[in-house]
């Protein structure tokens, strides 16, 4: 039900690595957004690790199927005259689009920021799942499973 809408993503990480460019994002360039989608019951869970990121930096929006989380990690704890001697968590903005079944409520989505994790959580629509449909043959009638 779900669809990943940028198969060349993990591919431009690995080429960043390669030629010895950060395979953090940059403020005009968003960086990988690690995730984890499954189905748990009736609805469908995004878990997108974003850690050290402020919730009011992160922003998430659906237009018709297409689900977008957006973050930013900023630089914190450190004055503006420190001397940086290693960096190696990802600073910049982050971005990650997903792109949603039919199937799917996009009207009921909820979403909870805990321990660096953004969950994200959409409900299986009603007209997605089964029911039982009446069939009426002459007098009588009988139930089948649809």
């Amino acid at each position: 039900m779900l669809m990943r809408t940028d198969p060349f993503r993990e591919l431009d990480r690995i080429t960043q690595q390669f030629f010895g460019n950060s395979a953090s994002g940059t403020w005009s360039r968003p960086s990988l957004m690690p995730m984890d989608a499954y189905r748990d019951g009736g609805e469908y869970v995004l878990a997108l690790d974003l850690p050290g990121v402020d919730p009011d930096a992160i922003d998430i929006d659906v237009e018709r199927n297409m689900l977008t989380v957006k973050a930013e990690r900023r630089p914190a704890g450190r004055s503006k005259e420190a001397q940086v001697e290693l960096s190696e968590r990802p600073l910049g903005v982050f971005s990650r689009q997903v792109m949603l079944a039919d199937t799917l409520d996009t009207e009921r989505i909820q979403a909870d920021y805990e321990a660096g994790v953004l969950t994200v959580r959409i409900p299986i629509a009603e007209r997605a799942k089964p029911r039982k449909i009446a069939i009426g043959a002459g007098s009588g009638r009988k139930e089948i499973s649809g």
